[in-house]
């Protein structure tokens, strides 16, 4: 009679690597966290001004002194990439938050409000999805002016009807709930209700939803930067970068190369992160 073989991998240590996420999401994360130092430490990356110029080393190909070549001035591309971090990284979460907050107010007033109030809402909230985002945030800078407080308003108004709507339609489902019908009926107050109830269950997926929108933030923010309608020079940004090396590359492909894989790969670490945490929210949903 033979005895069985131990388990190659204690049960504790396998339900613990069930847990993890995919390798792929894992190398996302990781990505994002160095793409976040560097936005709050650039210093740890380099210790090279990005603002410095140095005229007899412009247009320099990436080397052993300047990894990523160095600018039309002489500035050094990596440095800017790193400072320039710190501006992009704010531009797409200051526009997030300020769609995820007049969304959260416009979908709440739209579901809680009745039924005058849902209709004029959503209709031109219907109206506002019918622009692309990126003309309505012009036609917002339009009226308010160019600079990088009204920029990240102009991005944050343009996504605020799609975080409106959804809001609504998580709000109408917690508002018809039974356990809220329930609770209407013992006569809690609508305050107590909403505040405790309502608020947090809708609340709570447009967390997940801002994770994945930060992209499209993102992209706008660097996309009007691109126009020049964001941080001034000599201040670094990956949009303006972007901007000033369209001209170079044809003799100094690196100008806009190493600025456009910046945008392309942090909007793709966050949408793989921000994707892997709205299914794990949608799995525990009831």
């Amino acid at each position: 009679m033979s005895l069985a073989s131990p388990p190659l991998v204690p049960p504790a240590l396998a339900r613990g690597l069930a847990r993890l996420p995919p390798p792929v999401v894992l190398a996302a994360g990781a990505v994002l966290l160095l793409i976040v130092l560097a936005g709050l430490f650039p210093g740890l990356f380099t210790d090279l001004s990005p603002t410095a110029t140095d005229p007899l080393n412009a247009l320099r190909p990436p080397g052993a002194a300047h990894p990523l070549g160095t600018d039309q001035l002489g500035r050094d591309v990596f440095s800017r990439l790193a400072h320039g971090a710190g501006p992009a990284l704010a531009l797409g979460f200051g526009s997030t938050a300020v769609a995820v907050t007049g969304g959260a107010v416009v979908g709440l007033a739209a579901a809680l409000g009745g039924r005058f109030a849902d209709r004029l809402l959503m209709r031109a909230a219907d109206v506002l999805l019918a622009l692309p985002a990126t003309l309505l945030a012009l036609l917002v800078i339009a009226v308010l002016g160019t600079g990088t407080g009204n920029l990240v308003l102009a991005i944050g108004i343009a996504l605020v009807p799609g975080y409106g709507r959804m809001v609504r339609s998580e709000a109408l489902l917690v508002r018809r709930s039974g356990y809220v019908e329930a609770a209407v009926t013992l006569g809690v107050p609508r305050r107590s209700l909403v505040l405790r109830h309502v608020l947090p269950n809708s609340l709570a997926p447009l967390l997940t939803l801002a994770a994945v929108g930060f992209g499209t933030a993102l992209i706008a923010a660097s996309g009007l930067s691109f126009l020049g309608l964001g941080p001034r020079p000599p201040s670094p940004e990956w949009g303006a970068m972007l901007s000033e090396g369209r001209g170079f590359l044809a003799t100094a492909w690196w100008l806009g190369v190493f600025p456009g894989a910046a945008v392309t790969v942090t909007v793709a670490a966050v949408t793989v992160v921000g994707r892997h945490l709205q299914q794990r929210f949608t799995r525990r949903s009831p």
